[in-house]
């Protein structure tokens, strides 16, 4: 399934699409977030879609949301694939490089970035989005933390490298400005994604391919990932888990072609959708 969130920010409503018609979850649920996970939602929604219960949404002129709302916390890792780190100049992590960053900076896939004040520096980051579905709480090995996935999406790790690299303290603050993790358009259910580390991530600038990648290339997998976060924080229903960027980022490129307003970004994943976001100054 595709979930998907439509309607202005703050008042988006829930949908399923089956092809190309959307369907509202009306009296199925009343958004995609923690409770609706933790509350067998995915299955009601399949059965309320199996059954023909549902009513067909008009979405021609509405806005499309993150396909989820409100998540308990986004979790990213950094440097995890090998040609980005090699391309900004770090070490190969031994371990996942794990920091943290705001829920409140999830918008949609269609909305605008916005540039920080004092900004020079603001980057790009395609990532595969995972959001978990099942508590996993000190998961015995990798090969348990796939059934904790509820699904899929398109993620935009937007960065800010002064802020992240040259200013002390966390990557935290380089990585939480408003509008920094446009998410969508939808969230593909985690039976529809046969293999997570199978999977082509593409991002263009201004319609000049920047970054062209594969999860299969990660340094550790969606499954490591999630095992291993599992050992130091619990994950809960709802949460979106950043898994890294491949090589090509504004950092690494000769020149460092950070963005500006007016810029506009184009990305997409195999299976998951394209995003596009037009560049405005805060």
């Amino acid at each position: 399934m595709k979930l998907a969130r439509y309607g202005r920010p703050g008042h988006e409503r829930p949908a399923v699409l089956d092809g190309d018609t959307a369907y509202a979850l009306d009296g199925i649920a009343a958004d995609i977030d923690a409770g609706f996970f933790a509350g067998g939602g995915l299955d009601r929604v399949r059965a309320a879609l199996a059954e023909g219960r549902l009513t067909a949404l008009d979405t021609t002129d509405l806005r499309v949301g993150a396909p989820i709302a409100a998540p308990g916390k986004i979790v990213c890792i950094g440097l995890n694939y090998r040609d980005h780190a090699e391309e900004t100049g770090a070490a190969i992590p031994a371990e996942p490089v794990v920091f943290m960053k705001d829920p409140s900076t999830i918008v949609g896939p269609f909305d605008e970035v916005l540039i920080p004040r004092a900004s020079q520096k603001t980057d790009w980051e395609v990532e595969l989005g995972v959001v978990i579905g099942a508590e996993a709480r000190y998961l015995a090995s990798p090969a348990d933390a796939l059934a904790c996935v509820a699904g899929y999406a398109v993620s935009h790790d937007v960065s800010e490298r002064e802020f992240q690299l040259e200013r002390g303290g966390q990557w935290d603050k380089g990585k939480s400005c408003e509008t920094f993790n446009p998410l969508g358009p939808w969230l593909v259910t985690a039976d529809e994604v046969a293999d997570p580390q199978a999977l082509g991530l593409r991002l263009s600038v201004n319609g000049i391919s920047r970054q062209d990648g594969t999860t299969g290339t990660m340094i550790f997998s969606v499954a490591h990932v999630i095992w291993y976060l599992s050992q130091f924080m619990v994950l809960r229903p709802g949460d979106l888990i950043n898994t890294g960027t491949p090589a090509g980022v504004a950092l690494g490129i000769e020149g460092n072609p950070y963005l500006r307003a007016g810029d506009v970004v184009e990305l997409s994943i195999d299976g998951l959708g394209t995003a596009r976001q037009t560049v405005g100054q805060a």
